[in-house]
């Protein structure tokens, strides 16, 4: 083999040990969850370093969802037993509002009380669905079963 060979193969390993790397600590950054805001039955929750595969916000809900309930009261689920909690990216902290495209925050005075809309995540619960999981790649539903089924479409499960 050429050692010209030998650096191009050489080069393409350390990059993607780099780039597997790179994944590992994005994957194993504890979430830190910066403030939680209530608007009836939906909850706001803005994080940092949340997971970023489906099925690691899922495995993160489902592990830390009672740790929720216990140190921020939520979900609050109405009479029916229906609830939405959003998960947004903090970003760059509170701003003021743009008027159009911010998330704002009634429980906060203004001029610093909206984020950048950046959801990463939302968990739903009604009578009829049951508990849905809402990523950018799609929905999926929580079986009675614990088994996890994401929809195909909007009437079709997989």
């Amino acid at each position: 083999m050429k050692a010209k060979t030998k650096k191009i193969i050489a080069f393409i390993m350390l990059a993607g040990c780099v780039l597997a790397g790179y994944w590992l600590w994005l994957s194993l950054r504890p979430v830190e969850i910066v403030a939680v805001h209530d608007n009836g039955n939906h909850s706001y929750v803005l994080v940092r370093s949340f997971p970023p595969t489906d099925k690691g916000k899922i495995n993160w809900w489902l592990e830390n969802n009672s740790i929720l309930k216990k140190k921020y009261n939520i979900p609050k689920p109405s009479s029916s037993g229906s609830f939405t909690i959003i998960f947004w990216l903090f970003g760059e902290g509170y701003k003021e509002t743009d008027g159009y495209d911010r998330l704002c925050f009634d429980d906060m005075p203004p001029p610093l009380n909206c984020i950048d809309k950046d959801a990463v995540f939302s968990v739903s619960n009604s009578k009829n669905l049951g508990v849905i999981f809402t990523t950018y790649d799609g929905k999926y539903q929580l079986q009675k079963n614990g088994d996890i089924v994401k929809f195909t479409d909007e009437f079709e499960f997989k």
